[in-house]
């Protein structure tokens, strides 16, 4: 028990707490990332601008076992509690305390070893040594690593991996409301970085009816066929979807005090267009120094054949694929987002299409030019 102590007190022994956790020795500011979207934006690709500088550990969608295990309704105060277990689970993450997932991971590990970590393999971290373990026969792991086999994720190695790494980065489409963020960011322990990463709503719709065709059954019997109306709570909850970003955007934006040089808004279709000019904007906006290795993958990954990208692929021939949407989606869904989400389109620069011929014309930028303030 410490018993009573001062502000500066508590704030010292934190601080004590956080050299114990990251080392000594480490040179520079210790920085933690998080990388807020949601669904089909891109941001398994954008994440990878993370994933592939050495000194960072890198987390990918952890808080899937909490979307998984807690179960919360919609709306009202099981909102509010949702988001409130996501942040203090996400706090521990990024002190590197990995111990918290276990409690959420099924089946439960045992021995601090578990073949169940969601997509293991899109964390370069977890598949390294020595968190990568010798392989165990007749061991089923469902998210195993891409390029090596590895044993069970061993929790306690990977725990001591993240506090030898420089630094933290964890990408989430889990956590929508940013004012719930504001204790993670006043945490002395922590020095926090959000990139909040959105993309036009017409192609996030276009691209989740293809990725969870049997969740958007509805949409496509009626933007094909037109005989059972598009029911209410379906547009109600796109409508939702846009508003709750377009409040943190704002919020955001604002530059209350809290979030003052630790914000950053980022279009999916700037990044498209020019991936590693943003990736820079991202580095230098959270302090980390942008190496070779991540250069080359974006060179690679960006370069992408024609029909070498699948669903959850992060190859991209990105020039390209930003506006592809446009030629798949027809024209009375584009309608039903835009008088959805109209407000978060004017917000973040996306203009609207009056007719099904200035959707479809290649030579009509749907896009207006980015805002410096996005970055504060």
């Amino acid at each position: 028990m410490l018993g009573w102590v001062s502000p500066q007190g508590l704030r010292s022994h934190l601080h004590n707490v956080t050299l114990q956790l990251v080392g000594e020795g480490d040179p520079g500011p210790r920085r933690h990332v998080l990388l807020m979207a949601t669904t089909r934006t891109g941001s398994s690709f954008v994440g990878e601008f993370f994933n592939q500088q050495g000194s960072i550990f890198y987390l990918f969608e952890p808080l899937w076992h909490i979307e998984r295990t807690v179960t919360f309704e919609p709306g009202g105060a099981n909102a509010v509690g949702s988001a409130l277990v996501y942040r203090d689970v996400l706090k521990q993450l990024l002190l590197c305390d990995l111990y918290i997932l276990e409690s959420f991971i099924s089946p439960a590990p045992e021995g601090h070893l578990t073949p169940f970590m969601f997509r293991r393999g899109s964390s370069r971290s977890l598949c390294e040594e020595p968190v990568c373990t010798p392989s165990a026969k007749k061991v089923f792991e469902k998210y195993h690593c891409k390029n090596r086999r590895c044993g069970p994720l061993n929790i306690t190695l990977a725990a001591e991996a993240c506090r030898r790494k420089q630094h933290v980065a964890l990408k989430t489409v889990r956590i929508r409301q940013l004012e719930f963020l504001q204790p993670l960011v006043e945490d002395p322990r922590l020095d926090v970085r959000i990139i909040q990463l959105v993309r036009d709503p017409r192609a996030v719709l276009a691209s989740r009816i293809v990725a969870f065709s049997g969740k958007y059954e509805t949409w496509k019997k009626w933007a094909s066929e037109g005989e059972a109306p598009l029911r209410e709570e379906e547009v109600q909850r796109l409508r939702g979807n846009c508003e709750s970003i377009r409040l943190s955007a704002e919020l955001g934006l604002r530059r209350p005090g809290w979030l003052r040089g630790r914000y950053m808004l980022v279009r999916y279709e700037d990044v498209a267009r020019a991936p590693l000019q943003k990736a820079e904007e991202m580095y230098r906006f959270a302090g980390l120094p942008l190496t070779p290795q991540v250069e080359e993958w974006i060179g690679k990954n960006t370069q992408a054949p024609r029909d070498g990208s699948g669903v959850y692929s992060t190859r991209k021939n990105s020039s390209e694929q930003f506006e592809k949407w446009r030629f798949s989606i027809p024209f009375k869904l584009a309608q039903v987002v835009q008088d959805a989400c109209a407000p978060a389109m004017r917000l973040f620069g996306y203009k609207l299409a009056s007719s099904p011929a200035a959707l479809a014309n290649r030579s009509f930028s749907l896009l207006e030019e980015a805002q410096p303030s996005w970055v504060t």
